[in-house]
């Protein structure tokens, strides 16, 4: 269900409001943020009347070329930006900013833009435009990436800890947490090349250029993170190739044990089972017992080197 909100500025502190009508009949400049969640094509169209501003379609928003993906003219400044979900699904969002109004769009709730809109709830003064309000969006993000990675490492240390034998679920979990760390990663990338843009914009604050610089460290130290979590993986992905390896050696022994050791038995039956007139003990009332003997006699020898070389 499509939702609309409207943050703006009243006696020292930052209110909501969810009608339409109220944007129309309020002082411009009064607005900080407009979110926009999997709204109706008519609400779109109002807005982009009322703030000049023209809303990409969704095809748009998803291009990967940074051409799309961010667009600056002399009063607007257009960035749009991949968000991770919890299932670690894409959800494309974008920033509008004109007139100091922060206009976001998406198709999906985002838990980052619930967390923004207590931080400058609660901190009214430090988020005078929408500008503002986009590092804090930013930095919500970078807070909840962190959050990810940390469960991911999390994941591994205990995949790490409880991984003794060969096991085809093991094998999925490695794979769908390399997945997952690939996405982070991804993510993570695109965003740096969007903040680096927006610290060359000349309609970027100079005040928070600074945080931008910030946000952007912490990106990378979490893409040294990925890469950690990267190489563990790849060390568990190693040790659970191993342990395969050792399953089927153990196998491939038990095997070939069991055929050396049938193999004076076999070739003592091959020898009797022969049709010649004259044989030992072919004729001999305990012939049986004597050719049956000498199977466990010779089999019995071969189990005594075998565990003397400790081969069992």
């Amino acid at each position: 269900m499509g939702e609309i909100k409207l943050f703006y500025h009243e006696n020292g502190r930052i209110k909501q409001s969810r009608s339409l009508d109220f944007l129309k009949e309020t002082p411009r400049e009064k607005f900080l943020w407009i979110d926009l969640n999997d709204v109706a094509d008519e609400i779109e169209d109002q807005l982009e009347d009322f703030l000049k501003i023209y809303i990409q379609e969704e095809e748009e928003m998803e291009e990967i070329e940074m051409s799309s993906r961010y667009i600056e003219t002399s009063d607007t400044l257009v960035v749009n930006s991949n968000f991770l979900l919890p299932d670690y699904e894409l959800e494309t969002l974008s920033f509008i900013l004109k007139n100091d109004i922060l206009v976001t769009v998406h198709n999906e709730s985002l838990p980052t833009l619930a967390e923004a809109a207590k931080r400058i709830t609660t901190s009214p003064r430090n988020y005078p435009t929408g500008f503002h309000v986009m590092v804090a969006i930013l930095e919500s993000r970078v807070e909840r990436d962190a959050d990810m990675i940390e469960e991911i490492i999390d994941k591994i240390a205990h995949l790490s800890d409880t991984i003794r034998e060969a096991d085809e679920d093991v094998l999925m979990e490695i794979t769908e947490l390399q997945e997952q760390s690939l996405a982070i990663r991804q993510n993570i990338i695109e965003k740096q090349r969007s903040i680096s843009n927006l610290l060359k914009s000349e309609l970027m604050p100079q005040e928070l250029t600074t945080k931008l610089s910030i946000v952007l460290r912490d990106l990378n130290s979490l893409i040294d993170h990925t890469r950690f979590s990267f190489e563990r993986l790849d060390y568990l992905q190693d040790t659970f190739l191993g342990l395969v390896n050792i399953d089927q050696n153990k196998i491939i022994k038990i095997f070939t044990i069991v055929s050396v050791i049938f193999m004076p038995p076999t070739l003592i039956a091959s020898i009797y089972g022969q049709n010649f007139v004259d044989m030992p003990f072919l004729h001999h009332p305990a012939g049986f017992w004597i050719s049956l003997g000498m199977m466990f006699v010779f089999s019995g020898v071969i189990l005594l080197i075998f565990k003397k070389r400790r081969w069992l």
